[in-house]
């Protein structure tokens, strides 16, 4: 195992320095541009299409699709992940993560947007993500076949490994905590939590999902908010701290793989996805009269995930006074930050917290497997023939909860890697079509309209199943 993940770690750092820091930052530029600066342009329009709900209450309205999004963004990296940056990458891992999201935004609309323009007419309601518009777009099933099962790994294996070792880790501060049998308890637990309902249907993640991705999202800002205003007067130095550091590049190019620039980008992206092609899985189930809709939508959900969020983990940390070292890597930081201001709640808090963050993203991460597994088997599947998978799905949580932590971020940040290679290059490509989609979009807002998209309109060809 010590191998295979010293062999894994060898080609993480090279995929991601220099190639996929230089690939997410050029295409989120690329989008940035030709979309007019959409993060501000369209932001007051993006806070108002959420609103919208679908004449047919069965159909998946914008917000819904939103939460099972947000549910996949929004999980154990955002306090395990942060916290990890900062203790070992320093104060500018802040800086980089706020980067990745702000200009990996407009990648994040460009891919929901497209998602939304290719989707696939289902049983109950549409479906669709970058396999779909990898084949219909680029002509080639072998490409989507290569990303849906880079897609299926990374989440049923890699990220879902990986919130169930944060989650049993988040134990280790309690005197009870038993390195041979708590993390075997804790993982057998959430693996049958998670069973019992994702064997419920694709419906019952929905339900789940939108209801408790906007409580545990606020709880965790309060909590941040109420730490930040106790230590006020230390937030202009961590500020500075963050800005300096972020900048600081004999630092950063003298130890590069674990500098506050790669540790920040990397945890940035495993946070808010935006780019690699998990979120649109989740944007073409929505009804919505236009496919930039859900692109807005979708932009939103970075901005909740690491601008709001992730941020609130930093200050929470960073605002207590505690030092963060190698030694406090992952919870136990901002465990101990908020221990310094509320004791002993605070490794409550973290620990109900990971324990709530852990679950929806299980939860959204196996909602991404069933549209990648329909694509596979070239059909949409019945609740009961996803079981067998489903299963096994929970099964790796289990496993996950048991393994070392440096193996399962290597496997997860390998495979999230390979679908960042496919889909930003994949979106470029087919960049002219969004583009045409968008403008669309603006010149019906222009004119007073509630925009309504044909696809005709833009020149498309393709034989679509929706915007005929």
């Amino acid at each position: 195992m010590e191998k295979l993940n010293n062999i894994i770690g060898g080609i993480n750092s090279v995929l991601y320095f220099p190639i996929l820091v230089i690939l997410l930052i050029a295409v989120g530029l690329y989008f940035t541009i030709r979309t007019g600066f959409i993060q501000v342009s369209l932001l007051k329009e993006a806070f108002k299409v959420i609103k919208e709900k679908p004449d047919d209450k069965s159909d998946v309205s914008s917000f819904q699709a939103l939460m099972i999004s947000t549910a996949s963004r929004v999980g154990t990296g955002n306090i395990v992940g942060v916290s990890s940056a900062i203790c070992l990458g320093g104060y500018g891992a802040v800086f980089w993560m706020w980067l990745v999201a702000i200009i990996g935004s407009a990648s994040a609309f460009a891919e929901s947007t497209l998602a939304q323009m290719y989707k696939k007419k289902g049983k109950h309601s549409s479906y669709g993500g970058p396999s779909y518009y990898i084949e219909e777009g680029l002509k080639s099933r072998k490409l989507g076949v290569i990303f849906s099962i880079a897609l299926i790994v990374c989440y049923a294996v890699g990220f879902n490994m990986l919130a169930s070792y944060n989650l049993q880790q988040s134990f280790n501060s309690y005197s009870i905590y038993n390195p041979n049998i708590t993390p075997k308890i804790i993982g057998l637990i959430f693996a049958v939590a998670v069973a019992i309902v994702i064997l419920g249907g694709g419906k019952r993640i929905i339900k789940i999902t939108q209801s408790l991705v906007p409580f545990m999202g606020i709880i965790f800002v309060l909590v941040s908010l109420i730490m930040i205003g106790i230590n006020i007067t230390r937030i202009p130095e961590v500020f500075r701290k963050i800005i300096e550091d972020a900048f600081n590049f004999k630092a950063i190019f003298s130890g590069l793989a674990g500098s506050s620039m790669i540790l920040g980008m990397k945890r940035g992206l495993y946070s808010n996805e935006a780019g690699i092609g998990s979120a649109p899985n989740a944007a073409a189930a929505a009804k919505v009269s236009h496919p930039v809709k859900q692109g807005l939508v979708q932009m939103i959900s970075v901005f909740i995930d690491t601008l709001i969020i992730c941020s609130s983990t930093a200050f929470m940390g960073l605002s207590s006074g505690v030092v963060p070292s190698p030694e406090l890597d992952g919870s136990p930081f901002i465990q101990e930050a908020l221990a310094s201001v509320f004791g002993n709640f605070g490794f409550y808090f973290i620990t109900a917290s990971l324990v709530l963050f852990g679950f929806t993203t299980f939860i959204g991460n196996l909602y991404y497997i069933d549209s990648n597994f329909d694509y596979l088997l070239g059909k949409e599947l019945e609740e009961k023939q996803r079981i067998p998978y489903r299963v096994i799905a929970v099964l790796l949580i289990f496993l996950g909860a048991i393994q070392e932590q440096s193996f399962v971020w290597n496997l997860a940040d390998l495979f999230m890697g390979i679908m960042a290679l496919i889909n930003l290059p994949t979106i470029v490509i087919l960049s002219n079509k969004l583009i045409a989609c968008l403008k669309d979009y603006k010149k019906q807002i222009k004119d007073g309209k509630d925009p309504v998209f044909i696809s005709k309109n833009i020149g498309m060809t393709e034989n679509l199943d929706y915007w005929k």
